[in-house]
């Protein structure tokens, strides 16, 4: 007897929780560079924009580094930092241009490693994925993840007064932002929510990297899918990592270019003469030309265009 043909149910991310954020964890993991593109193309939607940010441990939560702490003295000694770094800066860096305000403050001492409640996002899928196949400090093993949210909707969520969902801007927004800058470490349920803030373009890693911040109000510490339902996540499986690496190196993403400070340079080129005397063969020629083509269309419709597909 002949069987009926089902037809084929469109990809859907599910619901689990309790896998880093609270969000929608999409159900296959990323093999190759091809299959995250298609990943990509398949959970995000036209006229809107997305960010992205990539986890060497799939368990790490979207919580920016000052506000990681249990304890509210613990938390404020970490805000508190700042003004210690800003006294510094004049002695250690006396020929840096200093910023003109709060944020560029605050995004210099998030370069420099300082705890803040900013937290770095990407407008470039493949620049977060090479974040999700970096090493997690506490396992050789332990699985990554790229987290995609859509700003606006970040936003918009966050203010229900605005009439026109988007990105806040660090000059024409910049009241707002300064009062997220003067918040302490302490929980307040009636306080501000998360919001989504364009850098100030102020230092050639934010540009390589083509940096975007979210800025962590005293409502929630972390963010999840409670506060932006688009927040999806796409897991990178440890076995998977050094493959994709490969693959993202043979697409001219790797730890120079994404880093301009010299240490990376040196560490990068240090890396690749070691592959040289192993023999190892760094071209295009060895990319099936088929994912070749598909990397190529997909940087050009995820990457470059202003214009993303929302999550569905």
């Amino acid at each position: 007897m002949a069987t009926r043909k089902t037809k084929k149910a469109p990809l859907k991310a599910s619901h689990r929780r309790g896998i880093g954020p609270g969000c929608n964890v999409h159900p296959a993991p990323i093999a190759t560079l091809g299959e995250f593109f298609s990943m990509c193309s398949g959970v995000l939607r036209k006229d809107t924009e997305f960010w992205f940010r990539g986890h060497a441990d799939l368990t790490w939560t979207l919580t920016p580094s000052a506000l990681r702490y249990d304890t509210v003295e613990a938390r404020n000694k970490a805000l508190n930092l700042l003004a210690d770094f800003k006294r510094y800066v004049n002695i250690k860096l006396p020929h840096l241009h200093k910023p003109d305000d709060e944020l560029q403050w605050v995004q210099l001492a998030r370069h420099y490693g300082l705890p803040t409640r900013l937290l770095d996002w990407t407008r470039n899928a493949a620049i977060a994925l090479y974040f999700a196949c970096l090493e997690a400090p506490a396992s050789r093993d332990q699985d990554g993840s790229v987290l995609i949210i859509n700003p606006r909707d970040l936003n918009r969520a966050a203010d229900e007064r605005l009439t026109v969902s988007r990105v806040f801007d660090a000059h024409a927004d910049a009241d707002r932002i300064q009062r997220y800058l003067t918040l302490s470490g302490n929980k307040n349920l009636r306080g501000p929510r998360t919001i989504a803030v364009n850098p100030v373009w102020n230092s050639e890693r934010i540009l390589l990297q083509q940096g975007a911040f979210t800025l962590h109000g005293s409502r929630d510490f972390t963010l999840t899918s409670d506060q932006v339902p688009s927040l999806v996540c796409l897991q990178v499986p440890a076995a998977n990592k050094t493959h994709l690496l490969d693959e993202l190196e043979r697409a001219g993403i790797n730890e120079m270019s994404i880093f301009p400070e010299p240490e990376h340079m040196c560490r990068y080129l240090i890396w690749r003469e070691r592959l040289d005397r192993s023999g190892a063969q760094w071209c295009l020629s060895t990319f099936h030309l088929s994912t070749a083509a598909m990397i190529s269309r997909d940087c050009a419709s995820i990457m470059t265009s202003p214009v993303w597909r929302t999550f569905s």
